[in-house]
């Protein structure tokens, strides 16, 4: 007799991981926002690149952080 086997669920991240992930991602929004312009462009961003990621909400995250 065959048998039909399911593929298993994505592995879901528990809710305290995914406050965790939120709260260093808003504290990194953060810090990058408060950067002054010369530091700024030692790592190759401008003031205004800097403030429109300070600026994206809290679910916006690069899918390659949520393991997607």
């Amino acid at each position: 007799m065959k048998t039909l086997s399911l593929p298993l669920p994505a592995r879901r991240r528990s809710l305290w991981s995914a406050l965790g992930q939120a709260l260093t991602l808003h504290r990194s929004r953060r810090d990058l926002r408060d950067l002054d312009a010369h530091i700024l462009r030692d790592i190759g961003l401008t003031p205004q690149e800097a403030a429109a990621e300070a600026a994206r909400p809290i679910w916006d995250a690069p899918a390659h952080w949520l393991g997607r």
